[in-house]
């Protein structure tokens, strides 16, 4: 339950999405803006005059808080729809959508306008660090435009529609598309329909923008009523990225239709990074804006934290943290990391915490994905609940591994992690760590212990 208020601040996401050892609790986050926090679900924090209750899709019946706002009868919606009615009748709604990338693409699509001038209102599940003093997750902008992130998630308990079929997309941005959240959606073909309803929405005088390198995301095409622009590395993409650089940073040549538009820079890593900011120019000179200012934005854009991010260097030891919890994002940071460091050996510690990376159905495509690594440490999953048929295997996800020659094991405890990683981990090797939660604090222990 929040304010409106904390809504368009923090998004409705735990945008903290990590431990107080490298990050403050979200109960900070939202204090710092003037939001008051009560801790825990208790029938008596809905108490006296209340204009509207916002219900998280994380509710369900049985909640105290719900119990007690289904018996007063009191006025509650969903999240999206919330953020719809006081904010984007009136906007130019840009909806950043996709299986992979949502978060970063929506950043700094937000940033790009920002930097162009464009003063828009940015709404991200994450904390952009180009937005407050500190990073922030949102910014109210005075101009027409509104960018925020597409979830493909329900949307509460009572209505398990996708959140981005609420936010009247103008311009829609589809990424990718996979399979994901497993708790939600059957198959491949249910996520697939969400995203044409997506689509369907966007109006004749809008724009749909889609990943060119992603099959379904591409199949969108036909069904589009509005104008169809791509994007990717693929030669037949509307917007394409050529010649990449990698190194510390990332450098590409941006092509759009047989226009030249020269090389652009950015500090984010991977060519998924690179599909991510092709979108957000695409953007950008869809609502002319100064192709020079956009270019200069994309240099300056600072990231979002938990993704690939430096939480420390120690005795020639650096430690990122890293979001990612489907295959495809841990193929994909891996690979970018692998380009960036060359030989120096990768760890990859992994937690599967999400409700699809606990589940079997990704068994075999996490050993792909985890290949590019030199040593994998994973913990245990995190929803042990689940019925074992249904249930990741951590044995069988380790066996396999070493049968690709990648040195793997499974310790079942963050202290025992730490603790053989601190043991064996030695200068120049980069660790990065993978969980779409906190981990039990371990990128603070792991970096006390490596002192």
């Amino acid at each position: 339950m929040a304010t409106l208020a904390a809504l368009l601040k923090h998004g409705g996401h735990d945008v903290s999405g990590s431990d107080e050892h490298v990050y403050p609790p979200m109960s900070d986050f939202l204090a710092a803006e003037g939001i008051t926090v009560l801790s825990g679900y208790r029938a008596e924090h809905v108490a006296g005059a209340i204009d509207l209750v916002v219900v998280g899709n994380a509710i369900s019946r049985g909640n105290a808080e719900l119990e007690a706002v289904l018996d007063r009868n009191l006025r509650y919606t969903s999240l999206p729809e919330a953020i719809r009615e006081q904010w984007l009748w009136d906007a130019q709604s840009i909806v950043i959508a996709g299986t992979h990338g949502k978060t970063t693409t929506t950043s700094l699509t937000g940033w790009l306008l920002t930097a162009a001038g464009a003063d828009p209102t940015v709404l991200v599940g994450g904390i952009a660090r180009n937005f407050g003093v500190a990073g922030a997750s949102y910014r109210v902008g005075k101009g027409q435009a509104f960018v925020i992130e597409g979830d493909e998630y329900d949307s509460a308990y009572f209505d398990k529609t996708a959140k981005f079929l609420k936010y009247l997309p103008d311009i829609a941005v589809v990424n990718n598309i996979e399979f994901d959240h497993a708790d939600i959606y059957a198959n491949l073909d249910e996520v697939r329909l969400a995203f044409k309803r997506l689509v369907n929405l966007v109006p004749r005088s809008g724009l749909t923008l889609l990943g060119i390198d992603s099959p379904d995301a591409a199949a969108l095409a036909p069904l589009a009523r509005s104008r169809v622009q791509t994007f990717g590395l693929g030669d037949s993409a509307d917007w394409r990225a050529l010649d990449l650089v990698s190194g510390a940073d990332t450098a590409f040549t941006v092509v759009h239709g047989v226009r030249d538009l020269g090389r652009f820079r950015m500090s984010m890593l991977g060519e998924h990074n690179v599909r991510n900011a092709l979108a957000a120019i695409a953007v950008g000179v869809e609502l002319g804006l100064d192709l020079e200012a956009l270019r200069v934005g994309l240099s300056q854009f600072a990231g979002v934290k938990r993704r690939l991010e430096v939480v420390g260097e120690v005795r020639g030891i650096t430690v990122y943290d890293d979001f990612a919890h489907h295959p495809t994002a841990v193929d994909e940071t891996l690979k970018a990391l692998r380009r960036s460091i060359g030989t120096r050996r990768l760890w990859a510690i992994f937690e599967p915490r999400s409700a699809s990376s606990c589940r079997r159905v990704f068994q075999d495509d996490f050993a792909r994905a985890f290949a590019g690594a030199d040593e994998v440490v994973l913990a245990s999953i995190f929803r042990s609940s689940l019925p074992e048929d249904e249930r990741l295997s951590e044995t069988a996800l380790v066996d396999d591994l070493r049968g690709r020659g990648v040195a793997a094991r499974h310790l079942p405890t963050v202290d025992a992690i730490v603790e053989a990683v601190t043991k064996e981990a030695r200068e120049d090797d980069v660790i990065v760590v993978m969980s779409n939660g906190g981990f039990g604090g371990i990128h603070g222990k792991l970096l006390s212990a490596l002192r």
